[in-house]
């Protein structure tokens, strides 16, 4: 009868823990998919390699961190509503960001894929030097709302995190949309006429170039709203971005540059594989071994999990 209780206790706490490092791994894989959602439309549609697109989700983050400040110093009341706001501020501010570079730089470089690389890992290193010197070299931490701090505890031992569940929850709410407007709006209309054909999207009066600076400036949006919901599980630095950027371009090419779903289901494999993993051996080794298996089946499957035949 002890041994059995205690066997059962055992059960019950090895199922708390591996629930509560999932819900860990799902933390990770919004942030992930937020940023692959960004590169899969600039990347995956536009062929465009943005080594840049780390530094728009920084540009979300210290949107989040600088409307707490402010909000803190000039209406301490508004705390428990201005992250909401902040979030649509972080939104469009890397957007514009993302609209100015495409139409200064980016427009004169397509179809030079290796230009392209260069010329926004360039633009990465200055973004990150304006940070520190605008901003400083230290990382930051917003003060967040009270409803999003604790946990919720659905039964004794399992806590998950309330800002897990927000960061979640947000990011099914901008994939859905991403979704709806690549299938049910005219900008998705016309991004998809692009990738098919754009000789033929020029001849039926698409103006191609308006839809690429907006694409990409989307693209830099999401890039923004990822920023915001990792101020809900980091700390924001000059360099916060460029650490995500590498596996942003993974989820990308191991889901199928240009699959929407496929980005979606390569981010979760991946964030489950790293968090679970991460519980069994240290964090340098987990990278290596999603590394792995990612490698190991690129190479049974170069296209992606979810290829998409297109013309260029």
């Amino acid at each position: 009868m002890l041994r059995t209780r205690a066997t059962a206790m055992t059960f019950s706490d090895m199922l708390n823990i591996a629930t509560m490092q999932g819900f860990a791994g799902l933390s990770l894989f919004a942030v992930l998919l937020l940023m692959g959602l960004g590169l899969a439309i600039i990347f995956g549609q536009m062929g465009v390699i943005n080594m840049a697109h780390g530094e728009f989700m920084t540009i979300g983050a210290y949107t989040i961190f600088l409307a707490s400040t402010l909000t803190e110093r000039l209406a301490p009341s508004f705390m428990p509503y201005y992250f909401l706001i902040a979030i649509g501020v972080a939104f469009v501010f890397a957007f514009i960001v993302g609209w100015f570079v495409e139409w200064s730089l980016i427009r004169h470089l397509y179809k030079r894929p290796l230009d392209t690389l260069l010329a926004t890992w360039g633009i990465s290193l200055a973004m990150q030097q304006s940070f520190r010197s605008f901003i400083g070299p230290k990382e930051v931490s917003p003060t967040l709302p009270d409803w999003l701090l604790g946990s919720w505890s659905p039964h004794p031992g399992l806590d998950i995190p309330i800002n897990g569940m927000f960061v979640l929850a947000l990011t099914l709410f901008v994939t859905g949309a991403v979704m709806l407007a690549l299938y049910r709006s005219r900008w998705g209309l016309r991004v998809r006429a692009t990738v098919a054909n754009r000789a033929m999207a020029n001849a039926t009066g698409i103006n191609t170039q308006k839809t690429d600076r907006l694409t990409f400036a989307i693209g830099c949006g999401i890039a923004g709203i990822a920023g915001a919901a990792f101020t809900t599980i980091g700390s924001t630095g000059p360099t916060s971005g460029s650490l995500y950027i590498v596996d942003a371009f993974l989820v990308v090419t191991f889901g199928g540059a240009a699959s929407l779903l496929g980005t979606v289901a390569s981010a979760f494999g991946i964030a489950q594989t790293q968090s679970i993993s991460e519980f069994f051996m240290s964090g340098s080794m987990a990278k290596v071994l999603t590394l792995s298996l990612i490698v190991v089946i690129l190479m049974i499957r170069p296209q992606g999990l979810f290829a998409v035949k297109v013309r260029r």
